[in-house]
């Protein structure tokens, strides 16, 4: 990881550091993106005094009540958990309030911090996010780079202000985005790195040891909120922008096009968790080739290889085993 931009470091008269074993912490985060830096913050003895992350939510197909990773790690640890439906009340400011918290260290809370939560922590609010600031801002950085086609992308470590991850960066470190690498692959590693600087550089910004740089406001992106018909396969793009289409959706939402009819009628369904570009011609949607060596489908320009495929009710499936399944050949996806 090549570290660039953000903090300086100043040796000339450093007040005495604030070690984070002594600050009172309170950690605001709700999904495995966020849960990597809550345990790199207990793994290095970092107990925060309380964990703040989203309402349990509906999952899985019985729509059961289910706790955020972040809660049912922070009670496997016996760590307190705020859940407030809204920073706004002043019941929940009060709760935070009643903590005197020295830092609120936020990563993929996903409930947005007014002023008065943000003046509350005596050393202001640190947030963990997903892009080498200021190149992806808002929600899908992640997906966003590799939409964008960006060679690299990385972690922020920001001072939180009332605006949408527009405050002055602490830290930021860089990583190369592989070749076929997905959503899910780099937010692993993008994941672990944020734990990692978020203890390694903690104890610098609650001294003041390092200092925050001021974004560059014309080089800033938005990377909106992620829809499931987003993934949805337009067969008129060019090869190379859809394979990154389905490496930035795998897994959420998965990308996804129909075919044909069943014997109802319907159209089939199908999920592409992989696929490359590759030379072929023809009218956008048709498929060129359906046999174990693989799925061929045209493109507005060039063919994309359909590497690894679902049909509803069927596990993933290589292109080789797929076509046992549904036959494509002389189709066109829509």
């Amino acid at each position: 990881a090549a570290p660039r931009g953000g903090g300086t470091l100043e040796p000339r008269h450093v007040p005495e550091p604030k070690l984070m074993t002594e600050a009172r912490i309170i950690f605001a985060g709700t999904p495995d993106f966020a849960l990597a830096s809550l345990k790199a913050l207990v793994e290095s003895g970092r107990i925060p005094v309380a964990v703040l992350t989203q309402p349990d939510r509906p999952a899985g197909r019985g729509k059961k009540m289910t706790a955020s990773p972040v809660k049912q790690y922070a009670l496997e640890n016996d760590i307190p958990v705020l859940q407030p439906v809204s920073l706004r009340g002043e019941q929940a400011v009060a709760q935070l309030e009643a903590l005197r918290p020295d830092v609120l260290i936020v990563a993929a809370y996903g409930l947005i911090l007014p002023q008065n939560v943000l003046d509350i922590p005596t050393e202001g609010c640190l947030n963990v996010h997903a892009s080498a600031l200021p190149r992806w801002r808002g929600a899908a950085p992640i997906q966003a780079a590799i939409l964008a086609g960006d060679e690299t992308t990385g972690i922020s470590l920001m001072a939180m202000t009332a605006g949408l991850d527009c405050g002055p960066v602490f830290r930021i470190e860089e990583i190369a985005i592989g070749d076929d690498e997905t959503a899910e692959e780099l937010h692993d590693r993008l994941a672990a790195l944020g734990g990692k600087i978020l203890v390694d550089h903690l104890d610098d910004i609650l001294s003041g040891v390092m200092t925050a740089t001021e974004q560059d406001e014309s080089l800033a992106n938005y990377a909106p909120k992620i829809a499931t018909s987003d993934a949805r396969i337009d067969w008129s793009l060019p090869a190379d922008e859809l394979a990154r289409r389905v490496r930035a959706y795998n897994p959420f939402p998965g990308c996804f096009c129909f075919v044909g009819g069943s014997s109802a009628g319907d159209p089939i369904r199908l999920k592409i968790w992989r696929a490359t570009a590759v030379d072929g011609e023809g009218k956008p949607g048709a498929v060129l080739q359906c046999d174990r060596e693989g799925v061929v489908v045209a493109c507005g320009e060039g063919a994309l290889r359909l590497d690894e495929l679902q049909l509803a009710g069927k596990r993933r499936a290589s292109a080789e085993a797929f076509v046992g399944q549904l036959d494509l050949s002389d189709q066109r996806l829509d």
